[in-house]
């Protein structure tokens, strides 16, 4: 993770405990995505590295996602704001 930062590009975390959420963060220029295990979160060196963090809102009684359902979350609120349609 230190070698991207060097490299200009923001870190963001996922963590259910995070200042804001995804749908409030920016998320244009350079960044990385750095997502947990499921329930266990990010481990506390790795949140500390992170730029930033944020939380994935959640409806209902679900508690965690998997990493793959997350990086898919994630990964389509970035698209999602690039192009534009911040609906």
């Amino acid at each position: 993770m230190r070698d991207p930062k060097e490299r200009g590009i923001w870190m963001i975390g996922t963590a259910d405990d995070a200042p804001q959420t995804l749908w409030q963060a920016k998320l244009d220029g350079a960044i990385g995505l750095v997502l947990g295990a499921e329930g266990e979160g990010l481990r506390r060196l790795t949140r500390d590295t992170c730029d930033h963090l944020v939380s994935i809102p959640m409806l209902g009684s679900v508690e965690s996602l998997n990493v793959s359902v997350a990086s898919g979350v994630c990964l389509y609120e970035a698209r999602r704001k690039r192009a534009g349609t911040q609906r």
